[in-house]
């Protein structure tokens, strides 16, 4: 009997030996995964930070920094040239100047909207977060482009299907520069497959430039 005993107490000993070694090994499993979590989140916070801080410049739009022309070199990567390091892409923002050169307004708000599609290809880290940060700018951009170069008549006011035309010539002018290749037009359809629950919510200044300083 007692032997029996004994032999039943070692059976519970290892089973609940086995029970602590799994309970132990899910703790370092969620410990781990917890550091993971907080590991990314930071990062993630620390990539939209720099995304909301991602602002075109007086001296962008004057063109004070303009960059060489990159030829070929522009279209063998998906995100192409910027010698000068100002977050748009150099056969973009040559091409802007080329077709508005007498026109700042013109210019700051298309040099916005290439600076938000620019973003999407260069993004360090991909995930809804960043992606619906980045999207909002883009968003942003598109109503700076459509309330500075075709204005509402009142606040409250309708646009016209002929002031709708007027704006996506405006943005497809841009569009059309930027997604100028299969493999730009496929990293663009890929970036946005990580939409969240991206809101359309504008903030107070639409435009990164104070537009009304702008002579022309």
């Amino acid at each position: 009997m007692e032997k029996i005993k004994m032999l039943f107490a070692h059976k519970v000993f290892k089973i609940l030996k086995w029970a602590f070694l799994v309970l132990a090994v899910l703790f370092i499993i969620l410990i781990i995964g917890r550091v993971i979590y907080r590991l990314n989140q930071a990062k993630t916070n620390e990539q939209v930070i720099k995304i909301h801080n991602t602002k075109l410049t007086l001296d962008d739009v004057m063109g004070k920094n303009l960059p060489p022309d990159p030829g070929a070199e522009a279209d063998k990567t998906v995100q192409g040239i910027d010698a000068n390091q100002n977050g748009i892409r150099d056969d973009v923002e040559l091409a802007v100047f080329k077709e508005y050169p007498n026109s700042a307004k013109t210019r700051a708000v298309l040099l916005q909207y290439a600076l938000a599609l620019q973003m999407e290809v260069i993004q360090p880290m991909i995930n809804t977060t960043t992606v619906d940060k980045v999207i909002g700018e883009e968003s942003r951009a598109v109503f700076c482009v459509a309330d500075t170069l075709v204005p509402r008549k009142s606040p409250e006011s309708d646009r016209s299907n002929a002031d709708i035309e007027k704006i996506d010539v405006f943005i497809s002018f841009i569009e059309n520069k930027q997604l100028n290749t299969d493999t730009r037009k496929k990293a663009h359809k890929d970036f946005y497959k990580n939409l969240g629950n991206f809101a359309n919510s504008t903030k107070s200044e639409e435009c990164d430039i104070d537009i009304f300083k702008l002579l022309n």
